[in-house]
């Protein structure tokens, strides 16, 4: 029970961190006149932090390529770059609590055929009729929040 309480905490955090991040990162894009700088930069400085905890926890790995994973995962970086690349361009236009509003919509549906499908590796976790009824409220809670409702259709 202790390790639920601590990563549903941990995820919590982090799930903070996104709209921060898409309003940070949104108005450095603004002030550079640049999204793919803002990105970029984003990135340098995530891989730096990354590289430095690789570097005190783990050391370098031996093999990176060639251990028997599978490619596909490692286009991860894809869908990283793309959110990036996508909510330091949208935010400042859209405003940060519709752009996040859709991408949460879009996690609750990737999320869904992930564990129903047991995707990737990860476990299953079937879709049933209670699980249904969650996702709907959870994406009605995500329509409700928007600050823009007008706007999304025309």
């Amino acid at each position: 029970m202790n390790n639920v309480l601590f990563y549903a905490s941990l995820m919590l955090i982090a799930g903070l961190g996104i709209p921060v991040m898409a309003a940070l990162n949104g108005g450095l894009g603004t002030r550079l006149q640049s999204p793919a700088l803002a990105s970029s930069i984003l990135l340098l400085v995530g891989f730096v932090i990354a590289t430095l905890y690789l570097l005190s926890s783990a050391g370098v790995p031996t093999k990176i390529f060639g251990s028997g994973t599978p490619w596909y995962y490692y286009f991860g970086g894809f869908f990283v770059m793309f959110y990036i690349m996508t909510i330091t361009w949208v935010a400042p236009k859209f405003g940060v609590s519709n752009a996040v509003s859709f991408v949460l919509l879009g996690q609750l549906i990737a999320m869904s055929a992930i564990d129903h499908f047991g995707l990737f590796g990860s476990q299953t976790y079937s879709i049933d009729t209670r699980r249904i009824a969650g996702l709907a409220v959870m994406a009605l809670g995500v329509f409700l929040v928007l600050g823009k409702t007008r706007d999304l259709a025309g």
